[in-house]
């Protein structure tokens, strides 16, 4: 059998036969229902054509005006470079980076990369560093935050229609338009880039020696492109394909995620207790806390709003910290206790972690727009920091589980999984 004709489940690590499945199919792990690949139309044209399409969407998102605020006689526009600008300025430089590195580095790194690579396939050559530019396009695609920032924009806009008139801008539709974009191009399995770049000439990574496949036979999955190699536990062992560095687990998960997770709990209590936002006005000034946030736009008639926000800020941190630490308490202890409900556990941690930054890019863009001089102008705390750091921690947290130990004390006798 060959290496490309294995594939081992990301969650659980059992090995699957590949199947060909139609476009808009998905095919799925028979033990824990993860998804294994998806079915796509091999259009590298089409691709391309969307990646582009992005780009110049993406440029004008950053750069145009997203909202403008009008009162008293003064206006105040925002962009988001303006916005993480602002922030910069205030002294927030950390919070500055995330917000850059979410919302504009990674996603032009995933958009550059993909370009690049859909371009060269499209010419049928393998372009030169394909696989470390199809791992970047996995790494940007982890932390990109495009539809968070989407909606962190929404609720911005309906906080200040009761303080300023809102006019809305190019960059809302702009932005609007991005996250459709950028979700058509998620949609495209990065396999597929992989099986095409494998079959063309170009520069590439010294072949191995294939092996032959026993239920015996000890097997190790890549993380960055799947590909399935024979384990040499002595070798410091590269990824035939990709060049990742190959572990059957990742080293330490349990440790490294404890450690995550205590750093993560430790900064939660000041990201609540702290000023996320101080208001300074004709009024004079006041102190904005997550929850005090949470309590304005419920009692200025949004329940809604203050519902979102008070799940992604206040709900999904501590599940995060108490479903982790479930999930890394298990893994350590080796139990067999429901390694499935575990397994969608982790899944669900995995997809509600980038959402907790709702808050932050809401704070970012307030800074930003109320600006008005002696009349009223907000600025970031220290609350805000901590926050952010929380979220970030978390996601690492989550990163550093490997959760195929869930089913390692099951699959104990190293058969039939990598």
């Amino acid at each position: 059998m060959h290496r490309y004709d294995l594939i081992s489940c990301h969650d659980c690590g059992l090995l699957h036969k590949r199947r060909p499945v139609l476009p808009r199919e998905k095919a799925r792990c028979v033990r824990c229902r993860s998804i294994l690949y998806r079915g796509s139309h091999s259009d590298v044209n089409r691709m391309a054509a969307i990646t582009l399409g992005a780009i110049f969407t993406f440029l004008i998102a950053q750069f145009c005006p997203i909202v403008e605020l009008e009162v008293g006689g003064y206006s105040s526009s925002a962009t988001l470079f303006g916005a993480i600008r602002v922030l910069w300025t205030e002294h927030m430089q950390m919070v500055a980076v995330l917000v850059f590195l979410f919302t504009t580095l990674l996603p032009a790194v995933e958009l550059g990369a993909l370009l690049y690579v859909t371009l060269a396939l499209h010419n049928r050559v393998r372009p030169r560093g394909f696989d470390h530019l199809l791992r970047a396009v996995g790494a940007a695609r982890r932390w990109g935050m495009t539809e968070v920032l989407m909606i962190g924009i929404l609720i911005t806009i309906v906080k200040m229609t009761s303080l300023a008139h809102v006019v809305v801008q190019p960059g809302l539709f702009a932005f609007g338009a991005l996250t459709l974009m950028l979700a058509i191009v998620t949609s495209f399995d990065p396999q597929m880039l992989w099986n095409i770049g494998e079959h063309l000439p170009g520069p590439r990574r010294p072949a191995q020696a294939e092996f032959r496949y026993t239920p015996h036979t000890r097997l190790a999955a890549c993380h960055s492109c799947g590909l399935v190699a024979q384990h040499q536990p002595a070798a410091h062992q590269h990824c035939a394909r990709c060049g990742a560095v190959l572990h059957r687990r990742r080293p330490d998960s349990v440790g490294r995620t404890w450690a995550f997770l205590l750093a993560a709990t430790i900064l939660y209590i000041p990201a609540n207790l702290l000023p996320v936002m101080y208001t300074h006005s004709l009024f004079g000034k006041e102190d904005d806390t997550i929850i005090s946030g949470v309590v304005y736009f419920w009692t200025s008639g949004s329940p809604a709003l203050a519902a979102i926000i008070f799940i992604a800020s206040i709900v999904v941190p501590v599940l995060k910290l108490a479903a982790l630490s479930l999930l890394a308490l298990t893994a350590q202890r080796r139990s067999r206790w429901r390694p499935l409900q575990r397994t969608v556990l982790y899944r669900i941690v995995e997809f509600v972690g980038r959402w907790s930054m709702l808050d932050i890019f809401v704070i970012t863009l307030t800074v930003a727009l109320v600006r008005f001089q002696s009349l009223a102008v907000i600025t970031a705390g220290p609350g805000a920091l901590a926050f952010c750091a929380v979220v970030v921690l978390t996601m690492i947290a989550s990163m550093q589980f490997d959760p195929r130990l869930i089913w390692d004390p099951i699959d104990s006798n190293g058969e039939n999984h990598a």
